[in-house]
């Protein structure tokens, strides 16, 4: 079977304290959840997590952190990830405020290369993490092929389902894309509205996603873990991680 993690973004809400993220991991082993990434929750020591982890049978799967903190913690942040047994760390995005140009992002390139040389040998790789707006063209560029053909090989691409499908583009192309620079995905699923105009989050296999094209190109890309995320939606979000688990297990044979 696949190994399955939750994305604990989806329950920040729920992981305000040490004892909420207890609590939340004890629900998320429960449902049948491999690991966890570390995402939005608030603040815990790291020793502290690792008993939580180690406790619940839980992998620490990837994490999200800044890229201020990568460039500036990059020891502590390699002594917390190496605590937990995690290899994979990214940035939840760039998002840029300045005029949009290829100026921008040559920048921005070449400061997230610099970063990942600090963490060469270190066992820790870091990533990124697309949202839609990586598909919107910068002068003669679309940031997401600028960023796959620019960054160095070893920083890994975590692609996010819905938010290539929202850029306008095809999850499963772009999985392939990156196909041996993937180790996790993320699996958020996409409703269109009866106006067909708008959009909204729901739980895997619940929405619009073609989601066998979308497997099929994980398999081949080399995927390790598949990461659960829904960042908002009409289910409560526990609900909706169960839901989401269950669709993959039993619907969709992961």
């Amino acid at each position: 079977m696949a190994l399955i993690a939750a994305q604990m973004y989806t329950l920040r809400n729920f992981c305000k304290t040490p004892a909420d993220i207890a609590s939340s991991c004890a629900k998320v082993k429960k449902m049948g959840y491999d690991g966890i990434q570390i995402s939005g929750m608030g603040p815990i020591e790291p020793e502290e997590m690792k008993k939580i982890l180690d406790g619940e049978g839980l992998q620490c799967a990837a994490t999200h952190i800044s890229l201020d903190e990568m460039e500036k913690n990059t020891e502590k942040v390699i002594e917390t990830h190496q605590l937990w047994g995690c290899r994979l760390t990214a940035i939840g995005g760039f998002f840029p405020q300045e005029a949009w140009t290829r100026a921008l992002w040559e920048n921005f390139v070449a400061r997230f290369n610099a970063v990942a040389k600090k963490f060469e040998g270190s066992g820790i790789r870091i990533g990124y993490h697309n949202h839609s707006h990586e598909f919107a063209m910068a002068e003669d560029i679309r940031p997401m092929d600028y960023l796959i053909s620019r960054l160095d090989p070893e920083i890994w691409m975590e692609i996010d389902t819905h938010w290539v499908a929202r850029g306008g583009s095809d999850p499963a192309a772009y999985i392939r894309k990156v196909a041996h620079r993937i180790p996790l995905v993320h699996f958020k699923d996409l409703l269109i509205l009866r106006d067909r105009a708008t959009y909204k989050m729901c739980e895997i296999g619940d929405g619009n996603l073609n989601w066998p094209a979308i497997i099929a190109a994980c398999r081949y890309a080399g995927v390790r873990w598949y990461a659960v995320e829904r960042d908002d939606g009409d289910m409560d979000p526990f609900d909706s991680l169960k839901r989401s688990i269950e669709n993959m297990r039993e619907k969709m044979g992961l």
